[in-house]
């Protein structure tokens, strides 16, 4: 597919499990929030007033545990968007992908954690981003370990010229500028019902502005990761015929979606 016909198949592919994503993307950034709101305290800074001097190092510290959360919040998205992919792809014939919640579990932190520490030497961060975001679908559509999902994910996102991983950050800065945007006029908004006059107020009213807009950026970031992963695989890999050739004998399309350990 083109990079215009990923795009909207990610947004297909969240159409048909609006109402989880969604739901699951609301959990996911409320507890981002709840993590990130004493570190904006901390650094005193809202969508429009950055940091004094004196608090930049708070800051900083805010960007980078905002980097690993965002990271990890569409790792967990993910899991739902790679279970939900091969059906969305094959319809009824598709085997299930059902999610194996411990090593989702193990591997979400483990990517957020990755990110966070990549992100304190700067240049590693855009790497990291770049090669990590297939690791989810290589565990839930490829059925890996949490280990294994990892170094899948580096493996596939460094073919074609790291075509995958320039998509993703595409996707990404999109919905970056998007929730820039949607985030100040939420913030603003937020201060005709709210007295934004302290700082308190005015960071829960960030805080609330990033949850609006994170609930619907991180399914369809995951949404995008999923469609990458089973794309690259076709063009790589030849899942297409793969699954062509079990479909027309009808057996099951298992052992096509499935890695060999």
């Amino acid at each position: 597919m083109t990079i215009g016909e990923l795009l909207d198949a990610a947004t297909t592919l969240l159409r048909t499990r609006a109402r989880l994503l969604l739901g699951v993307g609301l959990v996911v950034a409320l507890v981002e929030q709840a993590v990130l709101f004493p570190l904006r305290q901390a650094a005193d800074v809202t969508y429009l007033v950055f940091p004094h001097e004196e608090r930049w190092g708070w800051y900083l510290l805010l960007l980078l545990v905002g980097f690993g959360t965002e990271m990890a919040g569409i790792a967990v998205l993910g899991a739902v968007t790679s279970s939900a992919g091969p059906r969305a792809l094959l319809g009824a014939s598709a085997p299930p992908r059902p999610v194996p919640v411990g090593r989702a579990a193990l591997l979400a932190p483990a990517i957020g954690l990755l990110a966070i520490v990549a992100g304190a030497t700067v240049l590693a961060g855009p790497v990291v981003f770049l090669l990590v975001g297939l690791a989810m679908p290589a565990l839930v559509i490829d059925r890996l370990g949490a280990g294994r999902a990892l170094l899948r994910s580096v493996s596939l996102s460094s073919r074609r010229a790291l075509r995958a991983g320039w998509i993703r950050l595409l996707g990404y800065l999109s919905w970056l500028f998007i929730r820039l945007a949607t985030g100040v006029a939420g913030w603003a908004a937020l201060g005709l019902f709210l007295d934004t006059g302290t700082a308190e107020r005015d960071h829960l009213a960030t805080g609330v502005a990033w949850l609006m807009v994170n609930t619907l950026a991180y399914p369809t970031l995951a949404c995008l990761d999923t469609v990458l992963h089973l794309d690259l695989r076709m063009r790589t890999e030849g899942l297409d015929l793969s699954l062509r050739r079990a479909l027309s004998r009808r057996v099951s399309c298992d052992t096509a979606l499935a890695v060999p350990r």
